[in-house]
């Protein structure tokens, strides 16, 4: 039996007092051509980093936000089976953490360069309104983002982690 290579990243559902969620716009290229892709901010593992940490370093490098107070509530968790996901590992699992904070502007430690050699181009502030009736050729990860999102803003933060699909 063969184990398989997961890679084991952290998101932040990041939420202003509008209950807006943060995005980053990952442009990536893949063989049938250019995809964009919102999803939260966030990142793999580092060898020996536990998920809190990643997180944290996760925020600061990607959009400038430095956490504070206890530990943010674990709500969603993923896990994709699919070596089309992430080159080089046989899938991923993701684990989401909900950030609530006052609005800011993105601004994160990387430099753009540094952002763009991880795909990121950007940052947006959606409703989940707009990402529920959203009909253009963007992705949203995972695919159904504004259902889970939705439940998590009338539903509050459930009592373990909703499991997400692709």
């Amino acid at each position: 039996m063969t184990s398989l290579k997961l890679r084991h990243s952290v998101r932040a559902i990041v939420l202003d007092e509008e209950d807006r969620v943060l995005l980053c716009r990952f442009v990536l290229r893949e063989p049938a051509g250019r995809v964009v892709l919102w999803a939260a901010p966030g990142g793999g593992l580092a060898p020996g980093e536990g998920p809190l940490d990643a997180l944290h370093r996760e925020l600061r490098e990607e959009v400038g936000l430095a956490l504070d107070g206890g530990d943010p509530p674990h709500v969603w968790h993923q896990e994709i089976v699919d070596p089309a996901v992430s080159r080089g590992y046989d899938g991923v699992v993701n684990d989401y953490y909900l950030v609530r904070t006052a609005s800011f502007a993105p601004r994160g430690e990387l430099t753009d360069e540094e952002l763009a050699a991880e795909n990121i181009t950007g940052t947006h502030w959606w409703r989940a309104p707009e990402i529920v009736g959203y009909r253009g050729p963007d992705l949203f990860s995972p695919r159904d983002l504004g259902t889970p999102l939705t439940a998590l803003l009338t539903g509050g933060v459930p009592e373990r982690p909703v499991r997400l699909g692709l």
